[in-house]
């Protein structure tokens, strides 16, 4: 998949594995997080000090990201080094070495990045929202996985997940920047044609969404706490409309929840309402950091201005500002050569239209107060879920479950 941007000397490529945390079978909890990280630890021919070395000499910016359902290697440089930065891609893909003490020593480092992540309360309170609203299925598990599962993990766990997720039946190259369609064509099909094909399909299991509460008790300053439930999947045909709302609900500095907790009643500093969306389901959530005492007060406004949006809808002076900042963000994205990659690359794999700006901005304005009091209906009128850290019990939130 390529977006030519003729007026650029950049180039961003990414290399999508249609695979993550949701893949992995017992036994291989954190395995696509941590084989990210590996295929970055040298191939059977490179070591990790030259793909290193080689993406600074050609002055290239590159990482990876893995999340509950796809893995994306990235790099962005010159329009005239691609070649080379995908000739590495490739390298580190499809033939990782998997050395006993490589594998240790990055052991270590996504140990280091669980301990990082504990260490901070507002990520807890997401994985714990996570676990508690997912409970029982594959999207509840956390993509880091645990100390214990990275702990023992071996090298035979690590390359049985590479030969099972990793192949061309689960790749995907998306390019965008100075380049020219046919030109990347053939240079994927040199680097990747003899790929095998792997079954890049996934296991979609019964979900059952039930109110219940999780608090990860803890002597913190804050209650830490996400308060959301189901959503929509991510080709449902209302999640723009649903964009619009949670802008409205918590998306911003003018937003109901962050005028109404931080601005009139100094109850938190942070305080922001989210979306996510999977395969077959999706998430809502609104996260708040706020002292104990204030704990119920806030909680008490969530559910106040999430049953007002049910009720009441939006006005459209609201709906007006949402669709404007919606707008100027795609707009603003379109000047950034990884940011087009990057929307290539999801929407490809996720069987989402490929649409131009102006498409887009279309689909954003034509958005009704009807559209966003029809998706209020569908998707916060469904069981509540509370997830949290803190020194509060569990028993603490469950009047707010219904």
């Amino acid at each position: 998949m390529t977006e030519p941007v003729p007026d650029v000397r950049s180039v961003a490529v990414g290399c999508w594995i249609d695979t993550g945390s949701r893949d992995e079978r017992p036994g291989e909890a954190g395995a696509a997080h941590f084989l990210e990280h590996l295929l970055f630890k040298g191939t059977e021919k490179l070591s990790a000090r030259y793909i290193s070395e080689t993406f600074d000499a050609i002055g290239a910016q590159s990482n990876a990201f893995t999340s509950k359902e796809f893995t994306c290697f990235w790099a962005r440089m010159l329009d005239s080094e691609l070649a080379t930065g995908m000739d590495l891609l490739a390298e580190m893909l499809q033939r990782p070495a998997f050395r006993p003490d490589e594998i240790d020593s990055e052991r270590n480092v996504v140990i280091e990045e669980i301990n990082m992540n504990e260490d901070d309360p507002s990520d807890v309170a997401g994985e714990t929202f996570m676990r508690t609203l997912f409970h029982g299925h594959p999207l509840g598990l956390p993509v880091l996985g645990t100390r214990e599962s990275i702990g023992g993990m071996t090298p035979e766990v690590l390359r049985g997940y590479w030969q099972r997720r990793y192949g061309s039946g689960t790749a995907l190259v998306a390019v965008a920047g100075n380049v020219e369609h046919e030109e990347v064509e053939e240079m994927v099909e040199c680097r990747f044609g003899a790929w095998d094909a792997e079954d890049g399909t996934h296991d979609l299991d019964a979900l059952r969404v039930g109110s219940r509460a999780s608090v990860v008790e803890r002597d913190t300053e804050q209650v830490h706490l996400v308060y959301g439930g189901e959503s929509i999947h991510r080709t449902d045909e209302g999640r723009i409309a649903d964009g619009v709302m949670h802008h409205i609900l918590g998306g911003g500095m003018s937003s109901r929840l962050f005028q109404k907790i931080r601005e009139e009643r100094g109850l938190a500093y942070a305080v922001h309402s989210f979306t996510m969306r999977f395969a077959e389901t999706g998430g809502w959530g609104v996260y708040v950091g706020t002292t104990p005492a204030n704990a119920h007060t806030v909680m008490e406004i969530l559910a106040e201005e999430i049953a007002r949006m049910i009720s009441e809808g939006v006005t459209g002076a609201e709906l007006d500002r949402a669709k404007g900042h919606m707008r100027g963000a795609l707009a603003l994205s379109m000047e950034d050569t990884n940011a087009r990659m990057i929307r290539l690359g999801r929407n490809q794999l996720f069987g989402l239209p490929h649409l131009s700006l102006d498409e887009r901005l279309a689909r954003v304005e034509s958005v009704t107060r009807k559209d966003v009091a029809d998706i209020a209906a569908r998707n916060l009128t469904g069981p509540r879920v509370v997830g949290a850290v803190g020194p509060l019990p569990a028993g603490e939130f469950e009047a707010y479950l219904s």
